[in-house]
């Protein structure tokens, strides 16, 4: 992008595991392991991966939903997984997974360098997150520190109804004085139901493929492997956010001024979100 050049797009909206920390969205999952362990109940990373996303209570209802965690539930318990029982379970897994987070803080690489760019250039930010305020608060302070400062986070409990409604992106938008102007406005995330609420509120939308949940990959890993076996296991994660309804799919949010570009072309040719 030329920074002489006037931006179309006026604000970004973005995630935070998987998008700007936790490469790999690793430490939720974990957590969601080990919650359920903590009940003899066994989930695999893989079952814990599928409702990614969502906030943290509709997260573990939907894995206690799970044919096979249910009928373990059964036994376990001799009763079906309940509400309530998400509810108990929601509170215990706050502390872990808030000590999970700070595990693993740190940006993103590349993000503050492109984070403090689009800045200098007006480009506001804000974010949303499945996470519930008490596991944010200290995330958010240390991001603070690190010299992120988002016009506003919005936990996945602050609102009434959290994604894929788009009631998050629109206070976010109200935040960054864009109301009414959605089709400037990119969210950005790694799962289905985040992206769902940006194209909820109108706006642009960027999948994070390799560093988020669609890969699951540490950062390590991804350094590890060759170009060809990041392109064969990248396959499945774009297909996954592109078909989640992605306008563009980056492998991280260190990639965001290309998906801007494009983005800004797609706007010059007269088209919308």
């Amino acid at each position: 992008m030329n920074p002489n050049t006037p931006m179309n797009i006026k604000g970004i909206v973005l995630d935070w595991a998987g998008t700007i920390v936790d490469f790999g969205s690793l430490a939720p999952m974990g957590a969601f392991v080990e919650l359920f362990a903590r009940h003899q109940i066994e989930i695999t990373i893989a079952q814990a991966r599928v409702p990614m996303g969502l906030p943290k209570i509709d997260h573990i209802v939907a894995l206690g939903s799970l044919p096979a965690v249910a009928q373990q539930w059964r036994n376990q318990y001799g009763r079906s997984f309940q509400f309530k029982d998400a509810q108990n379970l929601l509170s215990e897994f706050e502390p872990m997974s808030a000590h999970a987070a700070m595990d693993r803080s740190d940006f993103i690489p590349g993000f503050m360098a492109i984070y403090r760019d689009l800045a200098a250039q007006g480009v506001s930010f804000a974010t949303t997150t499945g996470y519930t305020r008490k596991i944010m608060t200290p995330l958010i302070e240390r991001a603070a520190e690190q010299g992120f400062h988002p016009a506003l986070v919005v936990c996945c409990d602050d609102v009434l109804r959290s994604r894929p409604d788009p009631m998050g992106v629109l206070q976010c938008l109200a935040a960054m004085h864009l109301t009414g102007q959605s089709h400037q406005v990119i969210k950005v995330d790694d799962t289905a139901p985040g992206l769902a609420e940006g194209l909820a509120a109108g706006c642009w939308t960027v999948g994070v493929a390799a560093s988020g949940n669609a890969l699951g990959w540490s950062h390590a890993e991804w350094l590890k492997a060759s170009a060809a076996e990041r392109m064969q296991a990248l396959v499945p994660a774009v297909a996954t956010l592109q078909a989640a309804g992605a306008h563009e799919v980056i492998d991280s949010v260190a990639d965001l001024p290309m998906a801007i570009s494009r983005i800004e072309l797609r706007i010059a040719q007269g088209q919308n979100p």
